[in-house]
């Protein structure tokens, strides 16, 4: 699985920048391919703490302040925690205005979801906490104002059988197929992505260029002099 969210993670990594970044998680970094120059690592204890510069505290309650993070990585954390909105409303605080908040779960749709329905497979790891779809987290994400830029999948295998399958795991991020075993979502703050993405076309044309109320002609159908004279009439 590490191997698989690694891969699909590169790409998004690489465009990653900003001095700070915060990875939580209870597994292995996953985040250390990007730009950002300083990684912080998380642990809810002393003693788990991988060295003295980890961040020791409640996931619900990051020693942080406002804004200090440009990229903060969630990696398999809202699923176990046990104040997950409270965690990922932290989460979106550190993050500066023009940073990136990144979610990375266990899809319920894919084949490990569909082999939790066993009350056994739910007591193993990965198998227990409460897994959500990406429309879920949007609706979450959305109450601390931020959007979602993309979701990628990865990891994708048969029912019953190990990873590993080179085959469907290319087909299934050419196509980025909602039946992986993991989801990776980006997402950033929107008033970030109001600037990012610019003016819109109103009603297929853009504003400024003609007056609201009118209508514009293309030149094979104008009216001529004589037809106006009639239209007045």
């Amino acid at each position: 699985m590490r191997r698989s969210e690694r891969a699909c993670l590169g790409p998004l990594a690489e465009r990653w920048c900003g001095q700070h970044g915060l990875e939580m998680s209870l597994a292995e970094p996953l985040a250390d391919m990007s730009a950002v120059r300083h990684w912080i690592r998380w642990s809810p204890t002393r003693e788990l703490a991988e060295s003295c510069s980890t961040l020791v505290c409640r996931p619900e309650r990051l020693a942080l302040p406002d804004g200090a993070m440009d990229v903060v990585v969630l990696n398999h954390l809202l699923e176990v925690v046990s104040h997950p909105h409270q965690l990922l409303q932290e989460a979106a605080r550190v993050v500066s205005p023009q940073g990136r908040l990144v979610l990375l779960g266990w899809s319920p749709l894919s084949s490990s979801g569909l082999m939790r329905v066993r009350p056994r497979r739910r007591r193993q790891m990965p198998g227990q906490g409460v897994w959500r779809t990406p429309r879920t987290m949007k609706d979450w994400l959305q109450f601390v104002d931020f959007e979602i830029e993309r979701v990628d999948y990865c990891r994708f295998r048969l029912p019953g059988l190990a990873g590993g399958n080179g085959m469907l795991e290319t087909l299934g991020r050419r196509h980025n197929l909602p039946l992986g075993d993991c989801y990776i979502i980006q997402a950033r703050c929107r008033s970030q992505l109001a600037c990012t993405q610019g003016k819109r076309p109103l009603f297929g044309l853009p504003v400024g260029n003609t007056a609201l109320g009118t209508t514009r002609l293309e030149p094979s159908v104008r009216q001529t002099p004589k037809q106006k004279k009639v239209a007045m009439r």
